[in-house]
């Protein structure tokens, strides 16, 4: 499980106002795609997904502060099989 973690989003911003989730949770998702827009008083920005999977929970609503370092969702990672030629 990969928990998806608002990080320093510039000097002396603490907090950031969710926007927009482009997810829901259940819908699979590729890593570096935008998950979720945040805004601050300074600017508005995608926070890419860290990993592939599937978007299990999100913890936040549009609308909703968040400080840095909270954790706003998690994604169940896929497994990757390689399988083997004869």
């Amino acid at each position: 499980m990969a928990k998806v973690i608002l990080t320093e989003i510039g000097e002396g911003v603490r907090e950031a106002t969710i926007s927009y989730w482009h997810f829901e949770e259940g819908d699979r998702i590729e890593e570096g795609e935008d998950l979720v827009e945040i805004a601050t008083d300074k600017s508005t920005q995608n926070i890419p997904a860290p990993c592939s999977g599937v978007l299990t929970e999100v913890f936040f609503e549009e609308g909703d502060i968040i400080e840095v370092g909270e954790v706003l969702a998690n994604i169940e990672e896929e497994e990757i099989s390689f399988e083997e030629e004869e």
